[in-house]
């Protein structure tokens, strides 16, 4: 059993020897080689669009070509198509729609039934490219914000995609452009998903994964989710976390107050329980040409990688359907998004 899964071993349920060695890919050097490349200063800080984002687009399209992902836009990796930004001000003239290209590969599902569902991994592949006038630095690497949640995305794909026996239903792991410009991406692809949005289970969006440096204090062997207590997702997603030796929490209150911040609102407008996993909120170089690959810890990030990862294995293996918490008011309006988005009266 890998080092990881044995030191929980007595406490938790044991995991099937494939899928812990599956997840025991997950490796710190395999996630700072990634990092280090996105957030490298020859992609200029990959804004929308630019010639950095079309490299990064390159490079995560072709990870996910090693992993023997299934292209799932048509025959390419690539969904490309153009969205207007969201306006400036109310009174401010409508903008110049912006060209877009998601990455998109997919992880066909083993049950002849719920292989027609899907759950979603994502991160946000673009940042805010490169400020001219200023003195020093001027490149926004953005290693952390969002570098991290990608490389975080190509490495749990490299480990589900070695199993013998994929989980249930598909996965679809996704690199959104744009999202420093309003959810341009995740916008983009709720208008033309590549699941429908009545079959998408759950989305698992990464933001933030290698800063441990939080300014709310430090953070070690823990992430939070935001919206946690919204669906079912997030009590799922602890448990998940505990079989692989990290703690995926709610913060208080962060986790209800960030939801709305990041590409799973997008998901989450049109229904789907959709979540992002964060291990801090604000760290010192936030939006910041400081965000620079050597600043994060690959140890812990790759420990809480591994977590997420059985986590997506769990929700993508679950033939329950993955509801949101009527309990709870702040989830309501998803909730109502979700009947209609699966023909509910």
């Amino acid at each position: 059993m890998p080092c990881w899964a044995a030191a929980v071993a007595a406490a938790q349920p044991a995991l099937a020897p494939e899928v812990a060695a599956a997840i025991d890919r997950v490796s710190a050097n395999a996630l700072r080689a990634h990092v280090s490349f996105l957030a490298s200063d020859l992609l200029e800080g990959r804004a929308t669009p630019s010639r950095g984002a079309e490299i990064a687009a390159e490079y995560i399209a072709a990870q996910f070509r090693r992993a023997g992902l299934e292209p799932a836009a048509g025959e390419s990796y690539f969904q490309d198509g153009r969205i207007t930004p969201p306006r400036r001000s109310p009174n401010a003239p409508a903008p110049e729609p912006v060209a877009v290209r998601n990455v998109i590969g997919a992880l066909p599902g083993s049950d002849p039934e719920l292989a027609a569902t899907c759950v979603i991994v994502s991160a946000h592949y673009d940042h805010l490219g490169e400020r001219q006038g200023e003195e020093g630095d001027t490149i926004y690497n953005g290693a952390n914000d969002d570098a991290s949640g990608v490389s975080a995305v190509i490495e749990i794909a490299q480990a589900l995609a070695s199993l013998r026996s994929a989980p249930k239903r598909s996965i679809l792991f996704i690199a959104f452009a744009g999202e420093e410009r309003g959810r341009l991406g995740s916008r983009f692809y709720v208008e033309h998903p590549v699941c429908p949005l009545g079959k998408t289970a759950a989305g698992i969006n990464l933001e933030q994964l290698g800063r441990t440096d939080d300014v709310t204090g430090p953070v070690t062997g823990a992430a939070y989710v935001t919206g946690f207590d919204y669906s079912d997702v997030g009590p799922l997603l602890q448990q998940a976390g505990e079989q692989a030796g990290v703690r995926l929490l709610k913060h208080e209150p962060n986790s209800d107050k960030f939801f709305t911040g990041s590409d799973n609102l997008s998901l989450a407008l049109a229904g789907v329980p959709a979540h992002t996993i964060s291990v801090g909120f604000i760290f010192p170089d936030y939006h910041r040409p400081g965000d620079h690959w050597d600043k994060l810890d690959y140890a812990n990030m790759a420990r809480v990688v591994r977590g997420i990862a059985l986590g997506v294995y769990e929700l993508a293996n679950r033939t329950e359907p993955v509801l949101w918490n009527d309990a709870n008011p702040l989830a309501e309006r998803y909730r109502k998004a979700r009947a209609a988005a699966q023909g509910a009266p």
